[in-house]
């Protein structure tokens, strides 16, 4: 994975500078791209860290351990895994944010 750097228009390598009208509304679009991501992920999570109550009433009638392994093991890997998938999408929305002012100009 490389090494994170912030966007600055400028150094985006344009020979003409954007409006600022379309320079907001790509910025805007941007910012609305890493929210519509991060919400999807966190229902994710909700959704996958707050079933497991439901999931542990009906584990511990098959083995009374099988709680503490959902909670002690296995929701670390599934953390790590949702905060990766996180990493890997936004910087490909940076991505394609990039290209799309590059090809612009």
């Amino acid at each position: 994975m490389g090494r994170r750097m912030r966007i600055v228009m400028r150094d985006l390598g344009r020979s003409r500078p954007l409006s600022p009208e379309l320079s907001d509304a790509l910025i805007k679009g941007l910012i609305q791209a890493q929210l519509r991501l991060a919400l999807r992920l966190s229902l994710v999570v909700a959704v996958g860290l707050g079933g497991l109550p439901l999931l542990f009433h009906f584990a511990r009638q098959i083995h009374p351990a099988v709680p503490w392994v959902l909670l002690g093991v296995l929701a670390y890997p599934f953390l790590f895994l949702v905060g990766y998938a996180y990493v890997r999408f936004a910087e490909q929305n940076e991505r394609d944010f990039a290209a799309l002012v590059k090809r612009d100009t």
